[in-house]
């Protein structure tokens, strides 16, 4: 009886040791606040200009960086003056799908409008929203979210 004790606690303390052990070397969250600043989702509409921007929750306002993207964008389209792009909205998972079509629009329409702000052409961009249907990540976390929650630039070709 006491032999089996004994075995249950060393069993007991290894498993708290890799569980303690699984914690410590967990990633962090690369959120600032609630708008995600990581880089492992973003790619290039050219180099040195990222593609995407990212927004807070149940927002379409632009944060500092989704400007000083877009001023990139817009000086990467005023060199470009054949190409034209469109702006896609997205969402999060949370939410009906017509609230997050609508929000994604809404995101669409702010990066376009800012653009245009630049002297993009309005005719030069389209938008289009997925709303929550196209995820980069499809986990249910605040990481993924705010990685769901972005407007990405494509070139039309």
């Amino acid at each position: 009886m006491k032999f089996n004790k004994n075995l249950r606690n060393i069993f007991l303390i290894i498993f708290a040791t890799l569980a303690l052990s699984a914690c410590s070397t967990a990633k962090k969250s690369q959120t600032s606040g609630d708008v995600y600043t990581g880089n492992d989702t973003v790619e290039y509409l050219a180099s040195g200009v990222k593609d995407r921007v990212f927004f807070a929750t149940n927002k379409s306002s632009l944060t500092s960086a989704s400007r000083e993207t877009l001023r990139k964008q817009a000086t990467y389209l005023r060199k470009n003056k054949k190409l034209n792009v469109t702006v896609e909205g997205h969402a999060d998972e949370r939410g009906t799908r017509e609230y997050n079509l609508a929000l994604g629009e809404r995101r669409a329409n702010a990066v376009k409008d800012y653009l245009m702000t630049y002297g993009i052409s309005g005719k030069r961009i389209s938008v289009i929203s997925y709303g929550k249907e196209r995820p980069v990540n499809s986990e249910s976390t605040p990481l993924a979210w705010s990685q769901n929650r972005r407007s990405v630039t494509v070139k039309v070709k």
